[in-house]
């Protein structure tokens, strides 16, 4: 009895430390600037959680879907198990509690305070830039074209010479299959690929909606009329991000396992590049003054020194 009610409470509480985990990977992936693969590297959950994602294959699906069937329902437990949904379940719930806390917050400030907002990104993803490039060589010219071409590719997207292709809904599957990607990937973070995409604040602000449409229909003062647009764009990313996690992550994995070093460079060039991607946001909101171009700075450098109080007090960012 003494050893099954222990047993209860160490369960509960690994239940607990993996849902903690999930709100701090979601908190890192919802911000740009640090990635929530570096966050799992950092609190040693890394190589469990690739493991775990790698698992979701078409086939394992397919097998879980055919539980209902008596015949199946053995190899439906069994694909079961090999998801790691014991982990995965918790994990997940706790990344989606802190992205739409933080969502929920950066709509707000998107739209009161969109200078001091994109101001901070803008130094969280430089200094992110400046902290992962410097664990990393550059020893050969392989080393800086891996690097540039990172970094040139993020550029002509943050410019706007290279776009999403599509609209509507093509465009909210592409940004979700980019995004949850790089989610789970060390130095990426899957927010800074939505703010270099152009769809940070339209996606986080669709998201708030959702979960507003959701309580007030729960709570019996909405209507389920409210909830269908929002919705449709929520359901539309997390289906791009299953998409992502079994073709584009695989794929980036493959990369990383062959040529690691120069695959990093890549990323974290992908990083460097998208520093100026905020300033779209703060130029829609602000003509370009000495004052808005000063506050821009500070706001920069507060962000930039948050991220290396962060890296300092981690004992340094390893990508990988």
């Amino acid at each position: 009895m003494g050893y099954n009610l222990t047993q209860r409470v160490g369960d509960r509480l690994a239940i607990l430390r993996i849902y903690c985990y999930g709100l701090c990977m979601g908190t890192a992936d919802a911000l740009p600037g640090v990635s929530g693969g570096t966050i799992a590297l950092l609190l040693g959950f890394y190589s469990r959680l690739i493991t775990a994602v790698t698992a979701f294959t078409p086939g394992r699906l397919l097998d879980i879907l055919r539980g209902y069937d008596p015949d199946h329902r053995t190899r439906a437990r069994e694909a079961l198990l090999e998801l790691d949904l014991p982990f995965l379940l918790p994990l997940g719930v706790g990344v989606i509690t802190a992205v739409a806390i933080i969502g929920s917050a950066v709509s707000a400030l998107a739209t009161s305070h969109p200078l001091a907002l994109f101001g901070f990104f803008i130094g969280l993803i430089a200094a992110s830039a400046v902290v992962l490039f410097r664990s990393l060589p550059f020893s050969t010219t392989e080393h800086v074209l891996a690097a540039g071409a990172g970094t040139g590719l993020a550029l002509l997207v943050a410019s706007n010479v290279l776009q999403l292709p599509g609209q509507g809904p093509i465009r909210t599957l592409f940004a979700g299959s980019l995004a949850v990607s790089a989610m789970i990937l060390p130095g990426v973070s899957g927010s800074l690929i939505l703010i270099l995409l152009g769809q940070y604040v339209y996606l986080m602000s669709e998201l708030t909606a959702f979960l507003d449409a959701l309580h007030e229909l729960v709570s019996t003062t909405g209507t389920l009329q409210a909830l269908v647009a929002p919705g449709t764009t929520v359901i539309l990313f997390v289906v791009g991000g299953v998409v992502g996690l079994v073709t584009i992550a695989r794929v980036v994995r493959a990369a990383l396992d062959r040529q690691r070093t120069l695959t990093m460079l890549f990323l974290v060039g992908l990083i460097a590049g998208s520093v100026p991607a905020p300033l779209h946001e703060i130029g829609d909101a602000y003509a370009w003054t000495p004052n808005v171009v000063f506050l821009t700075v500070a706001w920069a450098a507060l962000g930039a020194l948050a991220l290396f109080v962060l890296d300092e007090l981690a004992g340094g960012f390893d990508p990988e």
